[in-house]
């Protein structure tokens, strides 16, 4: 199994379509609404920050997840439209892309926020070590590690830290 973790950015790509009706069947509506906020211009993950990736296996895409500015919180982004097809789950590939999703964070903040829609997804996000913190419309935080040699240190200007409870 050869898993390929790619950036969307002009067009979403056509297996988007068995992504969303697999999500539906589940009861997730969030697929549906990136096609929405993607078709009608609202969000295409492109400001600075923003970001929307795909997973592939072997080719074929399974699954999906993007980072947006997080408009509750000032200077942190937020894990959106995240969905691994059932079909998928178990094989690392969710944990792969939200790492790369973290990875890329590292330059432009310090703080998360997800999301969880369910129990199984406050499990997944807290292994990743995502910690309970449900307000202003998120329910988990993720504070990233910056390191005095790192130089996206510099953009630690724009941030926030946590809040404390």
């Amino acid at each position: 199994m050869t898993i390929d973790i790619r950036r969307l950015r002009d067009r979403l790509p056509q297996e988007i379509a068995d992504l969303e009706s697999e999500a539906r069947r589940e009861g997730h509506r969030h697929i549906a609404r990136l096609i929405d906020e993607w078709s009608i211009g609202d969000n295409r993950f492109d400001r600075d920050g923003e970001r929307l990736l795909g997973a592939y296996v072997d080719g074929e895409l399974a699954g999906i997840g993007g980072m947006t500015v997080e408009t509750a919180m000032s200077g942190a982004l937020r894990m959106r439209r995240f969905y691994i097809r059932p079909a998928m789950r178990g094989r690392g590939i969710g944990r792969m892309l939200a790492l790369a999703l973290l990875d890329h964070a590292r330059s432009f903040c310090i703080v998360v926020t997800v999301h969880a829609g369910n129990d199984g997804a406050a499990r997944f996000w807290e292994s990743l070590g995502f910690q309970p913190d449900g307000r202003d419309g998120h329910t988990h935080l993720f504070a990233l590690q910056h390191h005095s040699d790192d130089p996206a240190a510099s953009n630690l200007h724009r941030c926030v830290t946590p809040r404390s409870p």
